[in-house]
């Protein structure tokens, strides 16, 4: 649940060496095929065999570019995570809480092809510690997205202190899961609660604004950041 020269470039995927043409499209099919069925099946009752039999063509032909299934995950991260940078490469400037909102909008936007196939990935992007969007594995594609949350804080009309707009940032790339959650689970019309929820959050976020002026507040902000750093990625700043 992200989330850039690392923020822009792609990392080389499992692919033949000297990539051709044909192989950029057999690539892109066997990945297309993977993805439906993960959408149909679930990533679990998915396997390589399955995939390549979808696909007809050989296992070894299909390992050749996906030697398991953590490979086709780490591409889809890695892809929707590059595609929403590049869409949220221009934030507006001005206020934080409008750039957040923006930023918030524009990964929504990017995921909702892939809704279905993330609906089945869903237990294993909350919870599944070896391929989950806390995975050491998807570090790469979750900082990508993490830091136009914290640039939409940072270079903002009213940034806070550096080290408490860091702080917001990461927390708001958080937040910004938990609505990415809850859009996955959301069993409105074309999602309308999710859309609905957007805007409630964008109307209390200029309380937001105010209240972190308060000392203890900023204080808060930068505490519980460290602690979930610590909790969920292991990479809590040194003390």
């Amino acid at each position: 649940m992200n989330m850039f020269t690392d923020n822009v470039k792609r990392r080389p995927r499992g692919r033949p060496a000297g990539p051709t043409l044909q192989s950029a499209e057999t690539r892109e099919r066997l990945y297309a095929v993977a993805l439906r069925l993960v959408a149909e099946r679930g990533y679990a009752a998915t396997t390589l065999r399955d995939i390549a039999a979808e696909a007809g063509v050989s296992v070894g032909l299909l390992y050749r570019y996906f030697p398991n299934k953590q490979a086709v995950l780490l591409a889809l991260y890695d892809d929707l995570s590059a595609d929403f940078a590049g869409k949220a490469a221009d934030l507006p400037k001005g206020r934080w809480r409008d750039r957040f909102v923006f930023a918030l909008r524009a990964s929504l936007g990017t995921l909702a092809p892939h809704r279905v196939a993330l609906k089945g990935l869903t237990p294993i992007l909350v919870a599944d510690p070896a391929d989950g969007v806390f995975a050491p594995g998807t570090a790469f594609s979750r900082r990508r997205v993490q830091q136009v949350f914290v640039q939409a804080v940072t270079s903002a009309s009213d940034a806070p202190k550096a080290a408490l707009a860091a702080a917001l940032g990461r927390l708001l790339y958080l937040v910004h899961l938990g609505v990415l959650l809850w859009w996955l689970l959301d069993r409105s019309h074309e999602q309308r609660a999710t859309g609905a929820l957007v805007s409630l959050m964008a109307g209390i976020l200029p309380s937001a604004a105010l209240a972190l002026r308060l000392p203890s507040l900023g204080t808060f902000v930068v505490g519980l950041d460290g602690l979930v750093r610590e909790a969920l990625t292991g990479d809590a700043p040194e003390r």
